[in-house]
């Protein structure tokens, strides 16, 4: 088998012959094993440790694999770990209650040993990919929030975390104030970019809508209102990148290339190029037509 490098499994499961037997397993496959004999000792191992997946028994004394996984889920540092269930458990309301609780998928016992690893390798991958993709969007700088259609919340950026915790809400009030109320707004079929107002907040913020997944999630940017409309409200509602809806911001300021390009800390013909895809992707010609629908959309917010 090809070694996975750096990836640590947490096995949870009161068989000491079951935790032997998947060390063995999985130590073959180059991942690093850690143990847990029963739930809590799992929670107070991962709180401390972080493992990249957990594989969780289902039936256990005291606190069983449902509850375990509950718990996890509840802590927003464990929350992305994803588990993955084993039991000898065949009904399917078994199944659902797990990936009610939060699983990815789940493992009939006994264990095959190479199903276990290729199952393993899914979803560590699936893992990697979308920590990336949170990476790459805490380094926005924006307050963006992903909520699943039921309204509970899936992530956040950095900036947003801070945001949440400094409105002074717990987290049901999070989920009664601005979670509950932005998934049921979506039943209104609100376009890409539409602002809905949280006013009922000790104070009131924005949230604009960026991504509507028909059956998964949704995307929001939050916002103070008192702030004045920038770039990243012409990237909410045009299809342009960062890049191209900060050019564009300037040019309906009036700047020319050169101002832009020193503001923007890139050459007067980088700024040109990017004006070069605006353009098209705005049905415009020419530079004062893309800045009277930049001015047209920032007028409207």
């Amino acid at each position: 088998m090809s070694r996975m490098l750096n990836e640590v499994a947490l096995v949870v499961d009161d068989s000491p012959d079951t935790l032997g037997f998947i060390n063995e397993t999985l130590d073959a496959a180059g991942i690093s094993v850690l143990l847990a004999l029963d739930g809590q000792q799992a929670l107070t191992i991962a709180e401390k440790v972080q493992p990249d997946i957990i594989l969780l028994d289902a039936v256990m004394p005291n606190m069983d694999g449902f509850e375990t996984c509950r718990r996890l889920k509840a802590n927003t540092a464990l929350a992305d770990i994803p588990v993955i269930f084993m039991t000898g458990l065949s009904d399917t309301e078994d199944v659902v209650r797990g990936l009610q609780a939060g699983g990815v998928d789940y493992l009939s016992k006994p264990v095959d040993p190479d199903e276990l690893v290729a199952r393993l390798r899914v979803h560590l991958g699936n893992a990697r990919r979308a920590m990336s993709v949170q990476q790459a969007l805490d380094r926005t700088g924006q307050y963006l929030i992903t909520l699943d259609k039921s309204g509970v919340l899936q992530w956040a950026t950095r900036e947003a975390q801070a945001l949440l915790q400094l409105s002074g809400l717990s987290i049901d009030e999070q989920a009664q104030l601005i979670f509950t109320p932005l998934v049921r707004w979506l039943s209104h079929a609100p376009v890409r970019g539409q602002r809905y107002k949280l006013e009922s907040l000790p104070k009131p913020l924005d949230a604009y809508l960026l991504s509507n997944s028909d059956d998964v999630e949704c995307i929001f940017r939050l916002a103070d209102p008192a702030e004045r409309p920038d770039a990243a409200t012409l990237r909410d509602r045009l299809p342009l990148t960062q890049r191209e809806s900060e050019v564009l911001y300037w040019i309906a300021q009036g700047k020319t290339n050169r101002e832009i390009g020193e503001i923007l800390e890139m050459s007067p013909r980088t700024v040109n190029k990017h004006l070069e895809t605006v353009f098209p992707k705005l049905g415009v010609e020419n530079r004062t037509a893309a800045a009277a629908a930049a001015l047209k959309v920032l007028a409207s917010v």
